[in-house]
């Protein structure tokens, strides 16, 4: 019997979302670099300040996601032209949502900040963080509309581009502002929050510019903004809303994480940056699978090919955790090397270096638990996944909680809720794949 995803199709799909993953954190480890620079407070500040933004990300991500489902669900229906309008739509979802939250943002960041952070400096700091970097929030959230329409479509070779030239500016800017070279003004943290919302500017350009003159943007009936239809945006939101309160929940969580971490001092605050910044490079493999496994499963379904989902999910599990086992081999041979890329403080390195195999053992858990949860979604049930999220979650952070500020244990001790986190997320997951229970569903 022949497939309808070979493994060389999941490839063709996953691996430019990987090199877009790869050209991201080339960003996220650039940023870190320079901030270590800096010192512990601008490491620490960045920290807080990245998790608190990527929280705001995650409902444009949640909605963009639902909507890349949609997209992906009408190409198995052979329903080409209904994509555009999905899009349409989508657009308008995220434009209102991403303004609602800049607003948000600016009368709520400071009390949550004097709230929740104890360390005077790195409050501050983040609060000066946020304020530029907030900019670009808007700018972010249309990307992501991009994103869900070419992954949904399975043609994500340009976001590969797209993310390089975001890269690129970034690093640039980052370069200059930060430091105060290329006669630009010398901003510290400021400049590289300020540096990344420039580079969400320049990506959005770039999608729109190329979609519009390269992609066949006529045939999936794009571009054609007419008035809001609830019928559609309804549609979106059903299958979104969970996804975004899921995600929400999933980096706010992290949040909380390093705020744990910030109680522990500021030493472990700043060793835990530059481990969250080595650990993102470990799941970069994960989000170009976890992603793919989204649209396959829902172009499966689409076409009425439910038979074929569990064996290849299966065949992405081989090739996510494979891969990420790899990397995760590299990272363990040359730890102490990629610890002092971003620091030459040798009490940050001893602090972080014992977290790193902890964290390649919790990535190939990862690999297995991001490629069944997205397996999840793409079957359209996303309160599943919420309610799978909502109790993982809750056990992650009562096991955080408790070794980080009742125990007060030592870091790589802390670090192990990772490990649980997809231990539990993979077991929830393979539970409910198993029941057929998602077998019919329709969005």
């Amino acid at each position: 019997m022949s497939r309808t995803f070979s493994t060389k199709q999941i490839w063709v799909i996953a691996y430019p979302i990987i090199l877009s993953s790869i050209a991201q954190n080339i960003l996220n480890v650039t940023d870190t670099i320079f901030l270590g620079r800096l010192g512990e407070v601008a490491l620490g500040a960045g920290v807080i300040g990245g998790l608190f933004y990527n929280v705001l990300l995650m409902f444009g991500w949640g909605m963009a996601l639902g909507g890349q489902i949609i997209i992906a669900r009408r190409l198995g229906e052979k329903k080409d032209v209904e994509i555009g309008k999905v899009h349409t739509q989508l657009i308008y979802g995220l434009v209102v949502t991403s303004l609602l939250l800049t607003f948000l943002v600016y009368i709520g960041t400071r009390p949550f900040l004097n709230m929740a952070v104890s360390s005077v400096p790195i409050r501050e700091a983040g609060k000066v963080f946020l304020h530029y970097r907030t900019w670009g929030l808007l700018f972010a959230f249309l990307c992501y509309s991009f994103n869900s329409y070419y992954v949904g479509i399975a043609k994500t070779k340009v976001l590969t581009i797209a993310t390089l030239i975001m890269v690129s500016f970034n690093v640039v800017f980052d370069y200059g502002l930060i430091f105060g070279h290329f006669g630009l003004p010398k901003m510290g943290i400021a400049g590289a929050a300020m540096a990344s919302a420039i580079a969400e500017v320049v990506c959005t350009l770039f999608l729109f510019g190329y979609t519009y003159f390269y992609n066949d943007y006529k045939h999936y009936g794009l571009f054609r903004f007419g008035k809001l239809s609830k019928q559609y945006l309804s549609r979106i939101l059903n299958v979104s809303v969970p996804l975004m309160f899921q995600f929400f929940l999933s980096i706010f969580v992290w949040l909380v994480f390093f705020l744990f971490i910030e109680k522990m001092g500021e030493l472990p605050l700043a060793a835990s940056n530059i481990i969250r910044s080595v650990y993102i490079v470990l799941m970069i493999p994960i989000w170009g699978f976890a992603s793919a496994t989204n649209t396959i499963v829902s172009q499966l379904i689409g076409k009425g090919k439910s038979d074929e989902v569990i064996s290849t999910v299966r065949r992405i599990l081989t090739l996510s955790v494979s891969s990420v086992a790899v990397l995760a081999g590299i990272v363990l041979i040359f730890s102490s090397k990629i610890i002092r890329l971003y620091t030459s403080n040798n009490d940050i390195v001893t602090t972080a270096l014992p977290v790193i195999p902890v964290i390649a053992l919790g990535a190939v858990g990862m690999a297995m638990a991001f490629v069944l949860f997205n397996a999840v979604s793409g079957t359209g049930n996303t309160r599943t996944s919420l309610l799978i999220e909502v109790v993982t979650l809750a056990v992650y952070l009562s096991y955080a909680y408790f070794l980080a500020v009742q125990v007060q244990v030592r870091l790589p001790w802390v670090w192990t809720a990772e490990i649980l986190y997809g231990i539990g997320v993979t077991t929830a997951s393979l539970l409910y794949l198993a029941s057929k229970r998602w077998l019919g569903k329709q969005v």
